[in-house]
Parts: structure tokens; C-alpha cells; sequence
């Protein structure tokens, strides 16, 4: 079930009051660099031509 637009502008308030205005884009930013950071990470399981540090190490 999505959240509805009430639920979002409540989360958005609360997020406002809770870290104010100045650090919020901050924190969306950080957020935004650990969700590519974390999709990039499994793209590169999912890639079988992918060779870890470890097996580079071996050879």
C-alpha cells in the first residue's frame, strides 16, 4: 500500500521540525549517495564478468 499525499506532507513536517530546514537537504543528499552507492553494489554482484579484490589478490 503507497502512502498518500497526507502522509507524505506529515513525514515532510516532521522532518522539518525535528532537523530544521538548513540540514534536510543534506541529509537527502547523504541518502541519495547510499542508495546509488548500495544499487551499484548489487549491480556488480549481478555481473558475472565482476572479479572481486580477493580473486585479483590470488593471481
Amino acid at each position: 500500500m503507497a502512502p498518500g499525499p497526507i502522509q507524505i506532507l506529515v513525514v515532510i513536517l516532521l522532518l522539518l521540525l525535528l532537523f530544521g530546514a538548513s540540514r534536510v537537504p543534506g541529509i537527502m543528499e547523504n541518502l541519495a549517495k547510499g542508495v546509488k552507492s548500495f544499487k551499484k553494489g548489487l549491480k556488480d554482484d549481478d555481473d558475472p564478468k565482476a572479479v572481486s579484490d580477493e580473486t585479483k589478490d590470488d593471481n
